[in-house]
């Protein structure tokens, strides 16, 4: 089986174990590294976006119940998140997060229509490539000013209501119930308002750009942080690299660092999803490798590429 039908497969099945697994009693926790949004309702395991922002409730400053069951509970999950992030790192985010599989049925339908991509310029791309950051510091820093302004009834899970996730996911449980406003109060109106808002900015570019929501995505920007000490290496050749550009031509997020890099051999970048698309473009042998605890599991080769691609074209 082809690397790209292995993907696609492991996205398949983890989109439907993650997004109707409850409805089996699969309980994976509040500690995956991929957007498996809990308001689908038959969700078996949880984004850790939710048990990071909950984990804040209890800190009231100067942090007094950092020592108590919720927070041990909270660092037990944390601990967990890292140790998935630690052995899988971003295949996380091309293999098996379901938000992400959305997004690549999106762009496949868009590709069926016949509607090109749209392209960013790269000064674009790099203004843009902050915001994931700025979102997590938010991520963080607003519970716990919202915790200790007395305010949880009216902010629970912040990041969560404004999360284009909390909106289509729950589609594929027929549930549309998250598309009306919220009229409890005027802070509800206003966040509901916004999280619509988001939402259809986020469809639309998502349907006009591959992985569009992953340039902004706060997970990926946590999972980044373990790139260097996690068991998974993109490696590179720069010497033998022929700078055809295939990978950065083939890259839905793209990313041009592989291409250009001329020292570093891991090439494994902070928006790279490990969809591989790059090892399997590269035409030449042994370039470009996917290894695990350093231990090649996949690298790029003619044969690979004239057996899939060659062929399939005429």
């Amino acid at each position: 089986m082809k690397v790209y039908e292995s993907r696609f497969l492991i996205q398949s099945i983890s989109f439907a174990v993650l997004t109707y697994g409850g409805r089996l009693g699969l309980r994976l926790g509040h500690w995956l590294p991929c957007f498996a949004c809990p308001y689908v309702g038959s969700c078996s395991g949880h984004c850790y976006l939710m048990a990071l922002q909950r984990s804040q409730w209890g800190f009231q400053i100067p942090f007094a119940e950092f020592i108590s069951v919720w927070g041990l509970r909270a660092l037990g999950m944390f601990a967990g998140f890292v140790l998935l992030t630690l052995v899988l790192s971003k295949a996380w985010c091309g293999w098996i997060c379901p938000f992400g599989t959305l997004q690549d049925w999106i762009a496949f339908l868009r590709r069926k229509l016949g509607i090109k991509e749209l392209q960013f310029s790269w000064s674009l791309r790099d203004r843009l490539k902050p915001i994931k950051y700025i979102f997590l510091i938010l991520l963080i820093v607003i519970p716990i000013l919202i915790a200790n302004a007395g305010l949880h009834s009216d902010f629970g899970l912040p990041f969560c209501q404004i999360c284009p996730a909390k909106k289509l996911m729950p589609i594929f449980q027929g549930n549309f119930r998250y598309f009306a406003v919220d009229v409890t109060n005027p802070i509800t109106v206003f966040m509901t308002i916004v999280s619509l808002i988001l939402t259809a900015v986020f469809f639309v570019g998502m349907f006009f750009k591959d992985r569009f929501f992953c340039l902004f995505c706060p997970l990926l920007a946590m999972i980044s942080f373990f790139d260097k000490i996690g068991f998974v290496r993109l490696k590179k050749k720069v010497d033998a690299c022929t700078s055809c550009g295939n990978c950065q031509r083939i890259c839905p997020v793209d990313i041009r660092e592989v291409h250009l890099e001329k020292e570093k051999k891991n090439v494994l970048t902070q928006d790279c999803m490990l969809c591989l698309k790059c090892v399997e473009s590269c035409p030449q042998d042994g370039v470009l490798s996917f290894r695990f605890l350093n231990k090649t599991i996949f690298s790029s080769s003619k044969n690979y590429i004239s057996k899939c691609f060659i062929k399939k074209k005429r």
